[in-house]
């Protein structure tokens, strides 16, 4: 029996999510907009460490929040907005809360730009076939901020055709010729679709910088593996992968 029990323990996991096999799956879930940086980062963090398996769910912030907060199988939250953060520290708990990234935003329009917009103004003109990310969606609510500051969105909301799922779905409407402009981040040019469309810059006084913080999940099932994780997002490996996908550092502490 107390062979046995030798053995059951032995087939458990530690904090760092190890078996005795000396696997350990960590899931993630990331704001879309990170999709290329994460992939990246989680690729060499496997490598780093061997045996750790590294599994993404990507999606819009304000989608994966409530995910969180029902299926309870997430280590790791990568929130494009801290509002969302804020709902699943609330809600179920966060811990090593940090900021890790900011980004901005960037008119995109099919590379031929066949209604020529040039400007962040020029998508209030009449005509315009304008996509958004959805209300709720972060891109999407700091799109509007931008258009508010600009004093345009009532005017760009009128040629609004389509209120998308996330960011990569705006690329997509823009890349296959769908819709005339979208606002997305810059990050989101990435180097695969950027000879694929137009970037057009959106001035800092009407732009908005988006705060991305990431956290640990209450009730990982390995909180030490976790919080590794964090570090190395944050850290220096972590953070050239960010700013080579176009994210700007986080905010001074």
């Amino acid at each position: 029996m107390a062979f046995a029990a030798l053995v059951l323990a032995g087939c458990g996991s530690n904090g760092h999510g190890l078996t005795a096999g000396g696997t350990a799956q960590l899931t993630v879930f990331a704001a879309s907009s990170l999709t290329g940086a994460f992939t990246e980062i989680g690729k060499a963090f496997e490598a780093n460490h061997p045996g750790t398996k590294v599994t993404f769910e990507f999606g819009s912030s304000g989608d994966l929040a409530p995910q969180i907060e029902s299926e309870g199988t997430a280590d790791v939250f990568a929130s494009a907005s801290p509002t969302y953060m804020d709902d699943v520290q609330r809600k179920v708990g966060a811990s090593a809360r940090i900021d890790f990234a900011r980004n901005k935003l960037v008119v995109i329009t099919p590379l031929d730009d066949p209604i020529g917009v040039k400007t962040l103004r020029d998508l209030a003109r009449p005509g315009v076939q304008v996509v958004l990310a959805a209300p709720g969606v972060p891109v999407g609510d700091y799109a509007r901020q931008a258009l508010a500051s600009a004093g345009i969105e009532k005017q760009v909301l009128a040629n609004l055709v389509s209120n998308e799922e996330d960011d990569t779905s705006l690329v997509a409407k823009i890349t296959a010729g769908e819709a005339d402009a979208a606002i997305v981040y810059t990050s989101d040019v990435t180097s695969d679709v950027a000879p694929q469309l137009r970037a057009i810059s959106i001035p800092a006084h009407d732009n908005v910088v988006a705060t991305y913080p990431i956290a640990v999940v209450k009730g990982s099932p390995h909180p030490r593996l976790a919080q590794t994780f964090v570090d190395y997002v944050t850290r220096v490996a972590g953070q050239d992968t960010l700013r080579n996908f176009g994210f700007l550092p986080p905010p001074p502490a």
